[in-house]
């Protein structure tokens, strides 16, 4: 299971009339804009509360709990941030996930300038084998009790705890059966109220589950995954070799940047399809099988990486964002922890283009392949952060207009404090990012991030098919988390650095050893 927290959305998405106390959330009245001032919600029960969560939220979250922040704001209260969190298996966690989730949302709101005054909690799970909907809610009332009590250790009281099953609803905060009966409340159907309508109107899309969202970047379960395989058994005992040697590893730099160039211009020109699985079924089709294995194991070179994530805006970012899932559905098998440089690609692409529902869920399933994978470890933490990509994008833009560069292949000037690949491979900043330019530009980097590492584990293994490739990238050690660097200062709460100019990259931000608001686990 990977459980993983987030924060979601602005703090101007909804609003709470009133002051409700615990048991009182029936009678309270809840609203506010759907988009603008000019389109008012009212929410009135915890039944419409129930149908507001996937609006809240984006889509519609299963196994989860779910808080939702409620703020004052000239006598009208607001829904603020919003955090998940997938439910543990073990209750013995939920006390940790519990904590983990209310600290990360208050702190996090108050980085942003706005304490939580209320919170909302949903629980949200299906029923087991033999299992009803009533029996999850007896069994998840130690879960909600436990929110409330760590809502109420940080002085901010939980005004209405749901729990949604098996197409109903209960609150823990109220047992009043007139109101809140036993046997539980039936959800409407979806898209039938009032705030459906107004979101609706407003342009405001729910898009399915979490799970669907994933199914969309995990790889392949039917017959053409053994292909696959075999393409990518014969990509590394060429391609590796190639990458270990200086020379070799900037032809197949270029190599790869050509080729995914020509497929992003393949897939850009396919005629359209209608729905999703549609779509990605035809993307499967366009991209041949040596293809996908060679950019797969190009993109391990975390330089070439870098020059890939400049198709970030414009016209690129869409074939570029359909190409990295695509080439995740292909790291299948024993090439599973390849998937990390695909995976975080399109994490950054969708950030890049406003989709952070889309890049949290790549960034997090990058480091269930690879926990260790810095990049996406940034990026996530910089998401859930909320701050701007902006300053990433800048970054990437200078490095493909990078007016000239020195004898080794690094632009020349300052403005940033060194780019993804150097960081990971624990060398000192060295001006701007490099090599991050269209592949239509040929100019070869002359000097790339050490390899050692990557020998020694070469010779080790031997590259045999079928076996557990190396990936050929450079060494991480020294800047995982909990290392230090010299120069930098580390920010209140979250344990991130901060780059401390205007236009620095996130890269030149660490995760702490607990993240309040980004954590992953191994799925």
């Amino acid at each position: 299971m990977t459980n993983h927290s987030e924060t979601t959305g602005s703090s101007e998405n909804g609003d709470i009339s009133g002051a409700a106390e615990p048991g009182q959330a029936d009678r309270a009245s809840y609203g506010g804009p759907v988009a603008g001032d000019e389109h008012q919600v009212t929410l009135r029960t915890p039944a419409e509360l129930a149908d507001a969560l996937p609006y809240l939220l984006g889509y519609r979250p299963e196994d989860s709990i779910v808080l939702a922040a409620l703020r004052d704001r000239d006598g009208r209260g607001r829904f603020g941030g919003r955090a998940r969190l997938g439910i543990p298996a073990s209750a013995d966690d939920w006390a940790g996930a519990a904590g983990q989730l209310v600290h990360g949302l208050v702190t996090g709101s108050e980085r942003r300038g706005v304490r939580p005054e209320q919170m909302v909690a949903y629980l949200c799970q299906e029923p087991g084998p033999g299992e009803t909907g009533r029996d999850v809610v007896e069994r998840l009332r130690p879960l909600a009790q436990r929110l409330r009590v760590e809502c109420g250790a940080l002085d901010v009281p939980v005004v209405e705890a749901l729990c949604i099953s098996a197409g109903r609803f209960w609150s823990y905060c109220c047992d009043a059966e007139t109101c809140c009966p036993a046997e539980g409340i039936p959800m409407g159907l979806p898209g039938t109220s009032v705030l459906a309508a107004a979101a609706t109107y407003a342009g405001i899309q729910v898009r399915g589950s979490l799970r669907d969202l994933r199914a969309r970047m995990l790889p392949w379960d039917h017959a053409a995954a053994v292909e696959q395989i075999a393409a990518l058994d014969s990509a590394a005992t060429t391609l590796v070799s190639r990458i270990l040697d200086a020379t070799g590893r900037s032809d197949v730099a270029e190599e790869t940047l050509e080729t995914a160039d020509r497929i992003m211009r393949r897939l850009t020109e396919a005629p359209p399809v209608s729905g999703v699985p549609a779509q990605d079924l035809r993307d499967d089709q366009l991209l041949g099988h040596e293809e996908a294995a060679a950019l797969i194991l190009g993109l391990q070179d975390r330089t070439t990486r870098d020059r890939a994530a400049a198709w970030m805006e414009g016209d690129e970012a869409a074939p570029a964002l359909r190409l990295w899932r695509a080439l995740a559905r292909r790291c299948v098998g024993p090439y599973g922890e390849h998937a990390a440089a695909p995976l975080t690609l399109a994490g950054w692409v969708a950030w890049s283009t406003g989709d952070e529902l889309e890049a949290r869920e790549a960034l997090a399933m990058a480091l269930g392949a690879d926990p260790d994978y810095l990049f996406a470890r940034l990026l996530h933490q910089a998401c859930n952060e909320g701050l701007d990509p902006e300053s990433v994008r800048r970054c990437l833009r200078e490095g493909r207009e990078g007016g000239g560069g020195t004898e080794d292949g690094m632009p020349d000037g300052g403005g940033y404090s060194g780019a993804p690949a150097q960081r990971e491979a624990g060398e000192p900043p060295r001006g701007k990012l490099s090599g991050a330019q269209p592949p239509g530009r040929r100019r070869r980097p002359g000097s790339l991030a050490p390899a050692d590492g990557v020998r020694r584990r070469a010779r080790a293994q031997g590259h045999k098919p079928g076996a557990k490739t190396v990936r050929p990238r450079t060494p991480s050690g020294a800047d995982r988390p909990g290392a230090t660097r010299r120069g930098q200062g580390r920010s209140r709460a979250s344990g991130t650095q901060a780059a401390g100019r205007k236009g620095a990259c996130p890269d030149g931000m660490r995760t702490g050893e607990h993240g309040t608001e980004g954590d992953s686990e191994r799925a």
